[in-house]
């Protein structure tokens, strides 16, 4: 294994830490979050990312595989999986990186979907009390959140894909060029979320009541467009089939809760309500149900989301509203239509700590920003 084997390897590695960190500081400038901010936000990452990476190398795991398959590469332009491939070839057959200079890159994505959601709950929290601000801090500090967003995979992409279709959110007729970026970037390692963006920009589209009849229309038809092409290849992508009907997707979630039943983390969510595979994918592991450090540190993090969803949902069925301009339907159409998908499709609770990550960043805007009261000057 080509880990850092060569005066190359140690000093490509070098170079792409220090790209990281001037990424990080321009980035964080462009979020809100600060310069200073972003770079202890680096340090942070990186720790996860190096510690990642040290424990494929002992134990072995998809990271590693997907660094030997992009040392056999031969050119071909896949998504999905094979996209990670792609760009671990890359990275490894034009750049000749080794494992840890690759995992610093993938580093590098993760952090940039980390500073956009740290960024868009800064802007939620703006005028409110200095509780609500940490909270929002430490959010964003969560071991779950850097940990599998710092590694070389899917989830790395995919949580810069969803960071950045966030922050577009919150400004969708200026920054449409970053949410078509998002879903590209999403579409490349996760075909079917992407699908799901596209429609929720159209069902948020539909439900503008401040745009005209011709704007919905051509959005619409735009969107509709998209997805066309978009769904029928995720379905392919994710094993169903180009023919779907009612007898065809049962089918297809009950073999994906099979095949995800192996493992440590296989649960029994077949035989669950909707509501407690709701609950099970966001919420679980619960701390008395941790057995390794990994799966306390995951209880933690769940503990605090199980309170901001508590806290946050009485807040919504109070009434309670917020005086920013983002494009709230979106969030709610994607994070809802991501959750309930995402929640009948899988029983393993080592796949949804991950996954979770591809649409809690929504939910987690949607109900912090209507915690609390702005203070009055």
């Amino acid at each position: 294994m080509d880990n850092a084997s060569t005066a190359y390897h140690v000093l490509s590695t070098l170079f792409v830490f220090i790209l990281g960190s001037m990424i990080s500081v321009i980035t964080g400038r462009k979020f809100g979050v600060g310069a200073g901010g972003a770079f202890v936000l680096y340090i942070w990452h990186t720790l996860f990312s190096m510690f990642y990476c040290w424990y494929v190398l002992q134990s072995g795991g998809d990271a590693l595989s997907y660094f030997r398959w992009g040392q056999h590469w031969a050119g071909e332009l896949r998504v999905g999986t094979a996209g990670v491939v792609v760009i671990s070839g890359i990275l490894v057959n034009i750049f000749g990186l080794s494992l840890i200079g690759a995992f610093l890159v993938f580093n590098i994505f993760g952090q940039i979907g980390l500073l956009a959601f740290w960024g868009s709950l800064k802007q939620a929290v703006v005028g409110k009390s200095r509780h609500i601000r940490a909270l929002a801090t430490i959010i964003v500090f969560l071991p779950s959140v850097s940990f599998w967003s710092a590694a070389l995979g899917k989830d790395a992409i995919s949580f810069m894909a969803t960071g950045l279709a966030l922050w577009s959110a919150l400004d969708l007729s200026r920054r449409s060029f970053l949410m078509v970026f998002a879903i590209g970037a999403m579409f490349m390692v996760r075909p079917h979320m992407a699908g799901i963006m596209v429609m929720a920009i159209a069902i948020s589209a539909l439900m503008d009541s401040n745009a005209s009849v011709i704007r919905k229309v051509l959005v619409g038809i735009f969107a509709t467009s998209v997805a066309a092409v978009l769904v029928p290849f995720a379905l392919e992508y994710a094993g169903i089939g180009a023919v779907v009907g009612v007898e065809s997707l049962t089918e297809y979630i009950d073999k994906r809760q099979t095949y995800n039943m192996e493992g440590g983390g296989g649960v029994d969510i077949a035989s669950m309500s909707l509501p407690m595979q709701l609950f099970t994918y966001l919420f679980r592991p619960v701390l008395f149900e941790a057995r390794s450090v990994f799966a306390l540190a995951a209880a933690v993090d769940n503990l605090i989301l199980l309170g901001l969803f508590i806290f946050g949902g009485i807040a919504l069925l109070r009434g309670r509203k917020t005086v920013l301009d983002e494009n709230r339907v979106f969030m709610w159409a994607y994070a809802l239509s991501a959750w309930l998908i995402l929640a009948m499709t899988t029983a393993n609770l080592g796949i949804a700590v991950r996954q979770k990550w591809m649409f809690a960043p929504m939910l987690i805007f949607l109900l912090i920003s209507v915690l609390g009261r702005k203070r009055v000057a």
